[in-house]
């Protein structure tokens, strides 16, 4: 079998399936933020357990990423999409009649399992499903839907909060959760890797969660709780690597990172990334407790960012094709950077179109720049057999990045405990933030055009969209 072709209703019908099922992560991811402060208030708890909001959903999904996507090739990409779609769904309705904050917590762990589950399949799906003339504009289609998508999630998640309440941004996934399965069932067709073999590395798995569960908890909590247990558990990490030069068929494969390129670029996105997770679970704070915006207001803030990674990502992957991805990947994050250090000039009393509309646009800008050639060149610096994890492994990076810095960022500015319900004190430590954001930006830019040098010119014009979240699954 060949494959469906793009202008087909057989195909259509997959876009839509797989745009679906993805915009149910996507959209959680950027709505949760604007819901915070609203939490908070319900709940009555700092910011330590509005970190763990965040951090608990991404760690599960960055942890299981990779054993997700090795279930998927060998059991079946649709089976394992549609049980990441209701176990997604499940997890939302538990976080919408939540009574405390730890089944907030335990619930958004839930959801990001269930995230883990269906987000490697839908690329994948599409991967195996279209005819190969077909793949690039599918997935083209496919990276600019789901970037609407998350535009729409702040928005929606704004209006949401204010006209009513923070649960239904958890129960406006069940409809669309059903019908992502429905379609899925009908017209999605199941794929496996024929080339796949040996059982799946979940001792791999197991470890890396729960290193990464030690040290984000040191992090949150060792401060006042003590750190032996949480370092214990960090060390976790170290066993994975170890662990995965042993096991035959690992989730990593350790080979990949003797690639210069593929080495440098993950370093990149780590500093990059984790620069951005700590400013951006910060500023839809800083907006409504300090600059007095409405959850509405501050949900669409970022909506210019959106705009210009759609409008200019397709034309910087298509310059790094020609001239390499060093001079991009050089200028990019410094652009970031700038971005967040303008960041520091919103306050209380600025308006939007003065403090922060010029902050979010030369960040956009400065994404739009590096997104595209820095996916791209994950994928040039490997052997095309490693494609899919290679572009996995820096979807990962990016999200343990985040992980790391939203617990790192509020204890390392003095905003801890119930900082954010002090106006003046947050918002001091939020200007820290963007200075730490900024420099860490600016330091990645510095490296690539040290580390970059003689880097091949990508083998393909990258056509993703990042939403803020992470590099795209390709």
């Amino acid at each position: 079998m060949e494959g469906v072709r793009y202008d087909s209703a057989a195909g259509k019908w997959v876009l839509i399936a797989t745009v679906l099922g993805s915009a149910l992560a996507a959209i959680d991811a950027t709505v949760v933020g604007i819901a915070l402060p609203a939490i908070g208030r319900e709940f009555g708890v700092g910011l330590g357990s509005l970190q763990w909001v965040v951090t608990a959903y991404t760690l599960t999904l960055a942890g299981l990423l990779l054993v997700a996507g090795a279930l998927g090739d060998r059991y079946g990409r649709r089976l394992v999409f549609q049980i990441g779609v209701v176990w997604f769904a499940a997890a939302s309705a538990l976080c919408a009649v939540a009574s405390g904050p730890g089944l907030l917590i335990m619930a958004r762990a839930l959801q990001g399992v269930g995230a883990a589950l269906l987000t490697p399949g839908s690329l994948a799906i599409l991967q195996a499903s279209f005819h190969p003339d077909d793949r690039g504009k599918a997935i083209g289609a496919w990276s600019g839907l789901s970037g609407v998508a998350a535009a729409v999630g702040p928005f929606l998640g704004g209006w949401l909060v204010e006209a009513a309440s923070w649960r239904l941004i958890f129960v406006i996934n069940l409809p669309l959760a059903v019908l992502v399965v429905v379609l899925t069932w009908r017209h999605v067709p199941e794929s496996r890797d024929p080339e796949a073999s040996g059982r799946v590395d979940v001792v791999g798995g197991v470890l890396v969660t729960g290193g990464l569960v030690g040290l984000t908890y040191g992090l949150i909590e060792g401060p006042e709780r003590g750190w032996t247990a949480p370092a214990a558990l960090a060390l976790l990490l170290v066993v994975f690597v170890w662990w995965q030069s042993r096991v035959d068929h690992p989730l990593l494969p350790l080979e990949m990172f003797r690639s210069v390129g593929f080495s440098v670029t993950n370093v990149v996105t780590f500093i990059v990334y984790g620069a951005l997770g700590g400013a951006l679970f910060l500023l839809p704070i800083q907006l409504q407790q300090v600059s007095g915006y409405t959850p509405l207001e501050a949900g669409i803030a970022l909506l210019p960012v959106t705009v210009i990674m759609l409008l200019l990502s397709s034309k910087s992957g298509a310059v790094a094709a020609k001239i390499g991805p060093r001079m991009q990947m050089s200028v990019g994050p410094v652009v970031v950077g700038a971005g967040f250090a303008l960041l520091t000039r919103v306050d209380e009393a600025g308006t939007y179109l003065t403090e922060v509309f010029p902050a979010v646009c030369v960040f956009g800008l400065g994404l739009a720049i590096t997104v595209a050639p820095l996916t791209a060149t994950v994928l040039a610096a490997v052997p095309a057999r490693h494609a899919g994890i290679a572009s996995a492994v820096n979807n990962d990076v990016a999200r343990a990045a985040s992980l790391i810095a939203v617990a790192v960022f509020p204890a390392l500015v003095g905003i801890a405990g119930d900082a954010y319900l002090h106006p003046e004190r947050f918002s001091a430590g939020f200007h820290s933030a963007s200075l730490i954001a900024a420099a860490l930006c600016v330091a990645g830019g510095l490296l690539s055009a040290v580390a970059l040098r003689g880097a091949a010119c990508p083998r393909m014009a990258a056509r993703h969209h990042c939403a803020l979240d992470a590099p795209p699954l390709d």
